[in-house]
Formats: C-alpha cells, structure tokens, sequence
C-alpha cells in the first residue's frame, strides 16, 4: 500500500517534487495552511484514500501556503485553501477546493490515473 504520510513541498523543493515527479507519475498536490478548518478536516481523507492504492499509483504532496510557499499558490492562482491540484507531465489537469467526500477524492484521483 501506498505511504499515506505525504511528501512536504516547499519552494525550493516544489521543481523537483512535483513537476519533474510529475513526469513518472502522478503528482496530488494539496496547498493549505495550518490556519484553515477545512484543510483539517480533507486531510485525513486524503491521507485515507492515499492508503487505498498501491505505492507508486502516485504520489500526495502537501505545501502549507506560508511565507515563501505562497508565491506557489499565487502561482497557480489558489483563491482558497485547501485547494488540490493534480500533476501530469508538469502540467495542472485537475483541482478541486475545500473539504470533500472519501469517494469524492477517490474519484478525482481515479479520473486523473487514468489520464496519466
């Protein structure tokens, strides 16, 4: 089974993490901050479902949206937090914002496998 602990991104290190990952694999990336109730709450639905599919399937990246990281959000004009963001080839080809469902995330990780 996949590790359900996800790899921290920051801006140093959000090249190499998750757009050239994103060239092996799929690459979730959830932007939020420690601040945010509803990034509490997607959390350990994220960390659930990661733990539903087998290592390697892709990979669940997490940037807390603070101080430098930001200008990553900014980036990829994030509005709010959390918003997910799903990585193919270095690309952006799916997202979603706040607090969803277990088959939600399930759904929008399947429809982006299936992409990559």
């Amino acid at each position: 089974m996949n590790n359900t602990t996800p790899t921290e991104v920051s801006l140093e290190s959000f090249e190499v993490l998750v757009i050239d990952q994103s060239y092996k694999q799929l690459v979730i990336l959830d932007i939020s901050a420690e601040w945010c109730g509803p990034c509490k709450i997607l959390e350990p639905i994220l960390n659930s479902v990661t733990a539903e599919y087998n290592e390697g399937e892709f990979v669940l990246t997490k940037l807390e949206a603070e101080d430098e990281n930001m200008k990553i959000a900014g980036r990829f004009s994030v509005r709010g937090f959390p918003t997910v963001i799903a990585f193919i080839r270095g690309e952006e080809v799916d997202r979603f914002h706040s607090a969803q469902t277990h088959d939600f995330v399930r759904n929008f990780i399947d429809q982006n496998l299936e992409n990559f």
